[in-house]
């Protein structure tokens, strides 16, 4: 399956999950995090979409393959950093970590992970946060994808 299948199959995933928002949720505040590969990952796509749910975030994830070497059932670790993939600061502000296991998507290489972060997605927004996605440490405790929170 080409890139193109790939980002195909994330937007379809992200557009259906837009549309399961609660009663009263018009989705405006929603904010579409595009998932940059790693070196140690190069060529795969990944999108985060998060949600404000009151005093917390909802995180969906759609990722779109990860390295060869992963033992599957693939488990992702997930963390926000304070600053952004460029600069990063030293230690996570947020580690989302109580699942971490992911659910397969029918077809090819495409996985799915839910999250929820405890802060709101207004005080995500109002300073330079990033979204990190690290393979377990049996996997090498790698980091795989980066996105900016904006």
């Amino acid at each position: 399956m080409n890139a193109a299948r790939y980002l195909a199959l994330i937007m379809l995933a992200v557009g259906l999950c837009a549309c399961a928002s609660p009663a009263g949720d018009t989705g405006k505040d929603m904010v579409e995090v595009r998932l940059k590969a790693t070196p140690r990952n190069a060529g795969r796509i990944a999108q985060a979409t998060l949600v404000p749910r009151g005093d917390e975030t909802s995180i969906s994830l759609v990722i779109g393959g990860v390295p060869s070497y992963t033992t599957r059932p693939v488990r992702l670790y997930t963390f926000i950093y304070p600053g952004t993939c460029a600069n990063r600061g030293a230690s996570p502000a947020y580690a989302l970590n109580r699942t971490v296991i992911t659910e397969r998507h029918m077809r090819g290489d495409v996985w799915r992970m839910s999250k929820a972060a405890p802060v709101p997605l207004s005080t995500l927004r109002s300073s330079d946060y990033s979204l990190v996605l690290r393979t377990t440490p049996a996997d090498g405790n790698y980091d795989i994808f980066c996105g900016d929170i904006r």
